[in-house]
């Protein structure tokens, strides 16, 4: 029988995943899919590596993770014959100060990461959802967390730290970063298309419905946008990015607004939906004739000129822009945007490549090299997973 590994990216109502098989040292996608709508009316498809759907089906009620998790291993029995699922990889967004690198789940790990909800209420409780449900369904499948704030606990103390006595510091209120398992990815695939990059200062944009920005010098975050929550740094699709704090006293005081109204307001109706009025949707907005849809895209670029002008600062220089995720691997308009406004940085769009979509997309001739390198978070886990289940491909 051949091994089988299961990658599981949760939200609060729907449920990700992927199966990879690692042979050989390699690891090779067999099957993807997704349940979405887990409270209301589920329905999954499931493709294999070719893209064709192998699995479409519905149901009247919802099923919740529980139900999702039963459906999928019934399916993986009966459709993987001849292979064993030997571990289960999960993405956690939030590992807080003391999880620097994935981690074999236990009890005990599960109550240190449910105490964290409180830094990731919107994002924390749905990642766990699968991990005690396997554990309740499956006791002796090996679980394994890899977390979204992992990669950036090599930042300096100073990249770190806010201007808050230091009882609120020593209890957890400091910028730990998020996107960590998108940047490790691209870290360490940089060198296949530019060594200079991997081994100079390079910043990566990870731009999607979520977007942040991280500072990498030699393949090590040491400055991100991101910081405390999940809501600093850029303007996202319905998030607000970085505000002045003094708003949120004046919803409080003058608004009359309570913290659930205002975490409302803050996480799911601003952003480039609130600046729009249109649509949270960059492709939507690119295509729109309104001008809040222009005004909307147009500030998505100015900040993040405005932020990368501080990364190049925290790194002393640049060598290279990464753009990456859904929009930064498919916005070509944005890409063009961005280099257009680094031209003091010595970025030298080429048109032609970006329109192509790269992954070169600056000129020979430019100072900063600028690249479209796709994101694969799930490879990641998946590698971490296998290596803390099965041990690193030299070992096996």
């Amino acid at each position: 029988m051949a091994d089988a590994i299961l990658v599981l990216n949760a939200g609060s109502s729907s449920l990700k995943f992927e199966v990879f098989l690692p042979a050989g040292g390699e690891l090779t996608r067999a099957e993807e899919g997704v349940v979405e709508e887990l409270h209301d009316r589920p329905g999954v498809t499931i493709r294999d590596a070719a893209g064709a759907v192998v699995t479409q089906r519905t149901w009247d009620r919802g099923i919740g993770h529980a139900g999702a998790l039963a459906f999928l291993l019934d399916w993986f029995d009966t459709h993987e014959a001849g292979h064993t699922l030997v571990a289960v990889g999960h993405r956690v967004v939030h590992g807080g100060a003391e999880f620097a690198a994935p981690v074999r789940i236990t009890p005990e790990v599960v109550a240190r990461l449910e105490a964290l909800v409180p830094l990731a209420p919107l994002h924390q409780p749905g990642n766990l959802l699968p991990v005690t449900t396997l554990m309740a369904q499956r006791p002796a499948l090996p679980q394994v967390a890899c977390f979204d704030t992992a990669f950036h606990r090599t930042m300096p103390w100073v990249a770190q730290a806010f201007a808050l006595p230091r009882a609120l510091t020593a209890a957890g209120v400091h910028r730990y970063g998020f996107h960590g398992l998108s940047y490790e990815y691209v870290a360490s695939v940089l060198p296949r298309y530019d060594a200079r990059a991997a081994a100079g200062r390079t910043v990566v944009l990870h731009l999607g419905n979520g977007a942040s920005m991280c500072a990498l010098a030699h393949g090590r975050s040491v400055a991100t946008t991101m910081g405390f929550t999940a809501l600093d740094g850029l303007v996202m699709g319905t998030r607000c990015g970085s505000l002045d704090p003094g708003v949120l006293l004046y919803l409080l005081d003058a608004q009359g607004m309570d913290a659930r109204g205002v975490e409302r307001l803050l996480y799911h109706e601003s952003g480039l939906l609130g600046v729009s009025g249109v649509s949270s949707d960059m492709r939507r907005l690119l295509e729109s004739p309104e001008a809040g849809a222009r005004e909307a895209v147009d500030l998505f670029c100015y900040r993040i000129g405005r932020e990368l002008g501080s990364l190049a600062a925290a790194l002393g220089g640049l060598d290279a822009l990464v753009f990456t995720a859904g929009i930064g691997e498919h916005a070509a308009a944005v890409r063009a945007a961005v280099c257009s406004a680094a031209a003091w940085l010595g970025v030298a769009l080429d048109p032609v490549a970006n329109d192509a979509g790269g992954p070169r997309i600056s000129r020979d001739a430019s100072r900063v090299a600028a690249w479209v390198i796709p994101t694969d978070e799930e490879l990641m886990i998946a590698c971490h997973t296998r290596d803390l289940v099965l041990g690193p491909p030299a070992a096996q």
